[in-house]
């Protein structure tokens, strides 16, 4: 009998991409590899800062060109990144609120994921992850 062997989790970051629409806030949602809802996200990228990956991960996801720093607080939340070969790890998620000045329809991951803006209240309605939920909710009040 093998002993249960409990992991930590593993870092991730996450981009909340928001800009001012003509009917306030909005936050940028990309769909994720199996269909669902999601903030721009991915691995810590050697060489980069935590926000710099969470940037880089807005472009290749969402085409977020340009971003100002919002100093409004950096958040974090337990999830889990769910591999195509089924397997699961748990993972602390950082996320870096990014106010959006520029973005492009030409970006690295444009043919493989769809994006829409969204009100606050309307994103964490449409992603599915209780810990983002709960991120985009704080973030909207």
């Amino acid at each position: 009998m093998h002993p249960l062997i409990k992991h930590p989790p593993v870092l991730q970051v996450a981009a909340l991409c928001h800009r001012e629409g003509d009917a306030g806030t909005e936050v940028l949602l990309v769909s994720s590899s199996r269909g669902r809802w999601i903030l721009p996200k991915g691995w810590p990228i050697d060489g980069l800062t935590l926000r710099e990956a969470a940037q880089q991960e807005a472009w290749e996801e969402g085409g977020v060109k340009k971003t100002s720093v919002d100093c409004a607080g950096i958040q974090s939340f337990l999830g889990e990144k769910r591999f195509n070969n089924g397997s699961v790890v748990p993972c602390e998620i950082k996320v870096f609120p990014l106010k959006v000045k520029k973005i492009s329809d030409n970006y690295p991951e444009a043919k493989r994921r769809d994006r829409i803006w969204a009100s606050p209240a309307r994103a964490a309605e449409l992603v599915e992850d209780p810990g983002m939920k709960q991120v985009i909710e704080s973030f909207a009040a």
